[in-house]
């Protein structure tokens, strides 16, 4: 029997990349009852890292005596702070090609067909959209020769259905496909990354009370909200408030300061910073301290020197990125609100967009798309390193993102900052169209 140590696991000894060159790296091989047939058949398990899909665990049984296998695949990561929403119009028989990370936790939707496979029904998976909608269709067939024996009727009905999903493989007509993720570790493969992938959709959402309790994170009892540590903002503004929580990586108490900061010629921020004495883990994040402003604002720095790389940059989480020079976008919500410098955000930009991408490593990886990404990488490292002149655009529509501007008081003449009124979908994804501030205790 192998020992754990406690150092082992906080330490992520337990988990090493997928390589080839790794002879003594072999997957643990356990004896255990064949649910088949119910003799001994041998389970193997490797646990191992995959970007986007962190730390996993790949099991695999097979049986000798009655030849059934079955292979699993289990996320042995941290959920992460957001869920996650996928939303892909697949248009094209090559749409059906994209690779997908589907966690058990996530939901998948075809809401043309009225379709939907809830969560924990299914075990995590790495497979295509191809492989989603064959894996739909087995769950269906599985029960119908018994459904054909006690009622028809109904599986009359599910022979039609699986023909519908059946044909959706011929992509005659566009059909949507959503992966709800609360946990936030699915993924769908973006074939023209860097650049934006006009069929796909993401977007990032804070989880109810319910999601928690579904992912474990709260007792199904525990649904009250704890009440704020302190109700004056001039006390919150003079000192660092501290509550007790969980680290995101180990898991083990750690402490979360939270204070009021007012940015310069800007407004008031609240920034919460996370240190984990147990494994040394370290975050921070930025929250707007103030409303949504009444129109949304698009800054546009013109970098010229690499001086520009030390401006103070408040990023808040509904702010758009764009590279214009390198055909880049980055919807909100994919970097987290944060505080930084501009060298800062764009070192973010790089792991989430080329060291963190799922398909860039491994045997998965295209050449064509890894030359495309390291490309892209070389470019931002050329900008922060001072020898590449592009334009960055900050664009958010609820007007809580800032550019530092070093000639302040006087206007800075490589920043334009330009005030625009948000569209109804903007509105729409901000949950503005169905806030009432005024009258809302007034029955309608």
């Amino acid at each position: 029997m192998s020992v754990i140590s406690e150092e082992n696991v906080r330490g992520k000894n337990l988990f090493k990349d997928i390589s080839a060159d790794d002879e003594d790296w072999q997957p643990t091989e356990i004896e255990s009852m064949c649910m088949n047939c119910h003799q001994n058949g041998t389970t193997r398990l490797l646990m191992t890292k995959i970007p986007f899909f962190k730390e996993i665990i790949v099991s695999s049984f097979s049986c000798d005596n009655c030849s059934w296998s079955n292979t699993e695949i289990q996320s042995a990561g941290r959920i992460q702070d957001q869920g996650v929403c996928y939303t892909l119009k697949v248009r094209t028989k090559l749409d059906l090609n994209r690779e997908v990370v589907k966690a058990d936790s996530a939901t998948t939707r075809i809401p043309e067909l009225d379709f939907e496979i809830p969560p924990f029904t299914q075990k995590g998976a790495l497979s295509t959209i191809e492989g989603l909608l064959d894996r739909a269709v087995a769950g269906l067939e599985q029960e119908q020769p018994i459904r054909r024996e006690t009622d028809p009727e109904v599986a009359e009905k599910i022979d039609g259905f699986i023909l519908k999903l059946r044909e959706l493989k011929e992509v005659e007509d566009e059909f949507t496909l959503v992966i709800e993720d609360p946990s936030g570790n699915s993924f769908v493969e973006n074939p023209t990354a860097p650049q934006k992938d006009e069929a796909l959709t993401v977007s990032y959402f804070k989880r109810t009370a319910q999601h928690d309790m579904q992912l474990g994170l709260r007792a199904d009892d525990d649904l009250e909200d704890e009440e704020p540590a302190g109700n004056d903002i001039d006390d919150m503004r003079d000192e660092v408030l501290a509550f007790t929580t969980n680290c995101p990586e180990c898991n083990a108490p750690a402490s979360t300061n939270m204070k009021l900061i007012q940015i310069p010629h800007f407004k008031e921020v609240i920034i919460m910073a996370t240190n984990c004495d147990s494994c040394g883990h370290r975050t921070n994040e930025v929250k707007s301290g103030g409303a949504t402003e009444q129109m949304g604002t698009k800054i546009t720095l013109r970098i010229t020197d690499i001086s520009d790389m030390t401006r103070d940059v408040l990023k808040s989480e509904t702010c758009n990125i764009a590279i214009p020079e390198l055909k880049f976008e980055l919807g909100m919500g994919a970097v987290s609100g944060k505080f930084t410098t501009l060298e800062g955000l764009l070192t973010d930009i790089k792991d989430l967009v080329v060291s963190k991408n799922p398909f860039i490593c491994g045997d998965s990886g295209v050449t064509d798309q890894v030359e495309k990404l390291n490309a892209f990488g070389e470019k931002l490292d050329k900008i922060m390193a001072g020898e590449m002149n592009v334009h960055i655009v900050l664009d958010d529509p609820t007007g809580n993102s800032y550019m530092q501007n070093i000639y302040a008081p006087d206007p800075d003449p490589e920043i334009t900052t330009e005030k625009y009124t948000r569209t109804f979908e903007q509105n729409e994804d901000l949950g503005l169209n169905d806030m009432k501030t005024e009258g809302y205790q007034e029955e309608e």
